[in-house]
C-alpha cells in the first residue's frame, strides 16, 4: 500500500496490432480511488473496436479490458466504502449517487460518466490510457471509487466477471429497456454474448416465443439452453428478414432486440415489430453510420429506443447497485453465465483470445491474470 506496484499487462501500442505483454508500473490510488487486483477479465467486441483505427476516441498506448472482477488491494484518501480483501468489479458506467441522473429511477446515466481521462498506469515512461477508465487487461489498475461494484465474497470471480458488462447489456435490455411482457413474442438479433444474454432476459420476464436470429447456426444450440424457442438464419431466406419474422408471428414480435451494432440490422429489428405497439431496443454499439428508417413505421405506433449498454454498459441497471445483485441472482441459480463461456486462457494468451473472436469462434473468453490469492 502506498507505493508503485510493477506487475503485467498486455499493452496496445498502436491501432490493429497484438498487444504486447509488458511489466507496467500502476500508481498508488489517489483520493477517492480504488487500486484493485483483477484476477479475471473477459474479451468483450467493444475492445476490439476500440483497438481499430477506424475510431479516434481513444489514443495510444493503453490498456484495454473492461469485463472484470478482482480484489481491492488498497485504497485511497476519501474512501471508505471499500477496503483491502474486498471482491469487486470495475464498472466502466458510474454511479455517484449524487447526481441528477443517479438520483432518476429514469435512467442509469451518471453525470460524471464523461468525467475526465485519468492513468495511474505507465510504461516505459509513458503514460498508458486506462480504456474507459478501467485497464483491466493488467494484474493491477486504479479506478475511481464511483466505478466499483462490490459484491458477494462466496462469488465465483471467474465467473461473475461476465458481469461487468455483456450479460448486464442483453439481460438489461430485456427487463428494463424493452420491458418484456408475460406471454410476449420477442426476437434477438445478433447471438453473441449480448445477444444470449438478451435472450436469457426475455425469458425470465416471461416471455412465450423468443425467436433468435443470427447468420452462425452453431450459436442456436446455446441459444436454446438460455431460452429461445425458434431460430431463424437470415442466409436461409430470398426475402427480408422482418417478412420473415412478421409471417411467422402473425404481423410482427412485440418486442426486438438488436445486439449486433449493424445499422442495417437495426433497421430490420425495427421493422420486424408488430404495428401499434412493438418494441425495438438498440444495445448494439457503433459510431461509424448513421441509421435510418421510414417515417410510417413510427409513425404507425412503433416505438425505437436506445439502451444504455454495450459501450456505456448494463442496460438500465444502476451499475454500483444493479452488478451486486445480478451476482446475487447468480449465487442463487436464477442466472446462467457457464453458458457463456466457451474459452479459458490466460492473460499471455489475449491474442489468441483475440484472433478467436475476429473468427467468430465461441461466445466468452476468460482470461485469469492474477492469482486469488
Amino acid at each position: 500500500q502506498g507505493t508503485v506496484i510493477r506487475c503485467k499487462a498486455a499493452v496496445a501500442w498502436e491501432p490493429n496490432k497484438p498487444l504486447v505483454i509488458e511489466e507496467i508500473e500502476v500508481a498508488p490510488p489517489q483520493s477517492n480511488e480504488v487500486r484493485i487486483k483483477i484476477v479475471t477479465t473477459a474479451l468483450c467486441r467493444t475492445d476490439l473496436y476500440f483497438l481499430s483505427e477506424s475510431t479516434t476516441k481513444y489514443t495510444f498506448p493503453m490498456v484495454l479490458g473492461h469485463e472484470a472482477a478482482g480484489i481491492v488491494e488498497s485504497v485511497g484518501p476519501g474512501v471508505t466504502e471499500f477496503k483491502p480483501g474486498d471482491k469487486v468489479i470495475p464498472v466502466f458506467l458510474p454511479q455517484c449517487r449524487e447526481c441528477r441522473f443517479c438520483k432518476s429511477p429514469k435512467t442509469n446515466l451518471c453525470e460524471r460518466s464523461a468525467g475526465k481521462r485519468f492513468s495511474r498506469l505507465t510504461c516505459r515512461g509513458k503514460k498508458l490510457l486506462q480504456f474507459a477508465n478501467t485497464s483491466t487487461f493488467s494484474e493491477y489498475t486504479v479506478v475511481n471509487q464511483i466505478a466499483v461494484a462490490k459484491i458477494d465474497p462466496e462469488a465465483p470471480l471467474d465467473k461473475v466477471c461476465l458481469i461487468g458488462c455483456g450479460v448486464c447489456s442483453g439481460y438489461g435490455a430485456a427487463l428494463n429497456n424493452a420491458r418484456v411482457e408475460p406471454g410476449s413474442s420477442c426476437a434477438v438479433f445478433g447471438l453473441g454474448a449480448v445477444g444470449l444474454a438478451a435472450v436469457m432476459g426475455c425469458k425470465a420476464a416471461g416471455a412465450k416465443t423468443i425467436i433468435a436470429v443470427d447468420t452462425n447456426p452453431d450459436k442456436f444450440h446455446k441459444a436454446r439452453v438460455l431460452g429461445a424457442t425458434d431460430f431463424v438464419n437470415p442466409n436461409d431466406h430470398d426475402k427480408p428478414i422482418s417478412q420473415v419474422l412478421s409471417d411467422m408471428t402473425n404481423g410482427g414480435v412485440d418486442y426486438s432486440i438488436e445486439c449486433v451494432g449493424n445499422v442495417e440490422v437495426m433497421r430490420s429489428a425495427l421493422e420486424s415489430c408488430v404495428k401499434g405497439w412493438g418494441v425495438s431496443v438498440i444495445v448494439g454499439y457503433t459510431d461509424m453510420h448513421d441509421f435510418a428508417a421510414r417515417p410510417i413505421q413510427l409513425l404507425s405506433g412503433r416505438t425505437w429506443k436506445g439502451s444504455n449498454s454495450c459501450v456505456f454498459c448494463c442496460s438500465g441497471f444502476k451499475s454500483k447497485d444493479g452488478v451486486p445483485e445480478m451476482v446475487k441472482a447468480y449465487m442463487a441459480k436464477k442466472l446462467n453465465l457457464e453458458e457463456f463461456i466457451t474459452h479459458k486462457m490466460t492473460l499471455n494468451q489475449v491474442n489468441d483470445a483475440i484472433e478467436l473472436m475476429e473468427q467468430g469462434i465461441g461466445i466468452r473468453t476468460v482470461l485469469s491474470v492474477s492469482p486469488q490469492q
